[in-house]
Formats: C-alpha cells, sequence, structure tokens
C-alpha cells in the first residue's frame, strides 16, 4: 500500500509592515537567536533578548515574536529541543538551509553553497562557525550585524524557500511559523511571479534528483557553535538584539 503525505496549503501574502533598518536589524537577529537549535541552558537567555526589544518594533510583528515566546516558555526547553529536531530534521519542506529548496541534494548543490560563501565574502564577512553559509539563521545574523544588501539579496533570492518553509511551519502547526512570518514581513511585498513558483514549489517540494538516495535531509540541523565568540557588533544607524550566545554566524574577514 502506497503511503502519502499531504503538501502544506500555501498560505497568504504576509502582512505589509514598514520597517526602520533598526527595526528590520532587530527582527532578524531575533529569529536568528530563536530558530537557531536550543541548546541546553541557552533558550531562557535568548527568549530574554528577544522580549528586551519587543516594544521597540510595530506591533504586527512583536505580537509574532511574543507568541513564540510564550508558546517556547510554556512548553519549556526540552520539549523546545525534541519539536526542533521532529520539525526540522524530518519534514522535507521545512529544512533551514536556503539552497535545499532550490537545488536539494543534487551536484548543483557544492556551486549553491560556495555562492553563499563568496556573498558573505563579498560583505566583508566570513563563517566564524562550522555551519554551512546558506543555514538561515546565519543569513539573518548577517543582515543584522551588517545591514549589507548583500543579505537583503541573499533573502530575497531565496523567498520561495522561505515561504515555503513558512507554509510548512503553519501546516506542522509549529510555533516557529511565526518567526519565519515575521521574517517574511520585513522581506519586499512577494509578486506574482514569485507567488506562482511559491504555489509549484509547495505541491512538488524540493528537488529530488538526488546524488545518493537517502531518508533523511541531506543538511544538518544542530549546528556546531564556536564557543570562542560572542556578541553582536552594532550595525550603524540600528540596535540589534544583543546576542547573548555564542556567534553562529560571520564575523568581519
Amino acid at each position: 500500500m502506497v503511503s502519502f503525505v499531504r503538501a502544506p496549503r500555501v498560505l497568504e501574502k504576509p502582512a505589509e509592515v514598514q520597517l526602520t533598518p533598526s527595526q528590520r536589524a532587530t527582527v532578524h537577529m531575533a529569529a536568528s537567536l530563536l530558530l537557531d537549535y536550543p541548546a541546553e541552558g541557552t533558550l531562557e537567555t535568548r527568549l530574554n533578548a528577544v522580549e528586551a526589544e519587543l516594544a521597540t518594533l510595530p506591533a504586527e510583528v512583536a505580537v509574532l515574536l511574543e507568541e513564540f515566546i510564550a508558546q517556547a516558555r510554556r512548553r519549556g526547553e526540552r520539549a523546545m529541543a525534541e519539536h526542533y529536531v521532529e520539525v526540522f530534521d524530518r519534514r522535507r519542506r521545512c529544512c533551514l538551509y536556503l539552497t535545499y529548496y532550490t537545488v536539494g541534494d543534487t551536484r548543483h548543490r557544492g556551486a549553491a553553497l560556495l555562492a553563499f560563501k563568496q556573498a558573505l565574502a563579498a560583505a566583508g564577512y566570513e563563517m566564524a562557525a562550522d555551519e554551512l553559509p546558506d543555514y538561515l539563521p546565519v543569513v539573518l545574523e548577517l543582515s543584522a550585524r551588517s545591514g549589507d544588501e548583500v543579505a537583503g539579496t541573499l533573502l530575497s533570492s531565496h523567498r520561495e524557500g522561505i515561504e515555503v518553509l513558512r507554509s510548512a511551519l503553519a501546516d506542522a502547526a509549529s510555533p516557529y511559523a511565526g518567526l519565519v512570518e515575521a521574517v517574511s514581513m520585513t522581506l519586499p511585498q512577494i509578486d506574482e511571479a514569485t507567488a506562482e513558483r511559491v504555489r509549484a514549489l509547495v505541491a512538488a517540494g524540493p528537488p529530488t534528483e538526488t546524488v545518493g538516495v537517502t531518508n533523511t535531509l541531506p543538511f544538518p540541523t544542530i549546528p556546531v557553535r564556536n564557543p570562542s565568540l560572542s556578541g553582536v557588533t552594532a550595525v550603524p544607524g540600528s540596535a540589534p538584539v544583543a546576542d547573548p550566545s555564542p556567534s553562529q554566524a560571520a564575523r568581519r574577514a
């Protein structure tokens, strides 16, 4: 007997919200912190750091972060860690690695990852942790730290994947859906051509012409953190959330 997995429904376009560069940086750093794996002893510190900045954000965005904080505290760190693995490790459409939505686990993956690495270098940053450069929290941290248009281009050019992730998380009734929706609100509005590509990707899922057959996602979802780095370098003209945990993403080259 063949089993079928229902594709998630396509969500409405995210609400249009006016954000200052400082507010956008705050949202991106908050999402970067909270979309990262909640390693033991880290979750409450991250929640407190984000909660302290909620008053600086528009209500439409702040409420999404506030709801995540409330759910995370209600579930507790261990349950959130288990949910993280269940959602991001075991669902093809819930991958936090952006190139997975464009090339999947195909022969093009290496070139796609190299393009991300080169984009970080073009912005004057290099990876400061043992993590892939297309990891969404990495790109969001780069955006918050630098305010560079390179980070915005990386996010916008992978908008279809972000929207598929948002739809799949909402379909799974995951508290992480609100975080991705908050990120979507910071990006340019979706045009009809992009919306059509999102619908197609939601229906079909990421590319499956694989190099090797596997039952798991082609990318790890629990990052290795670099304990020698901490904090956030302030972005001129902005005040992103102070990172209470070791930096996962990028440092000045």
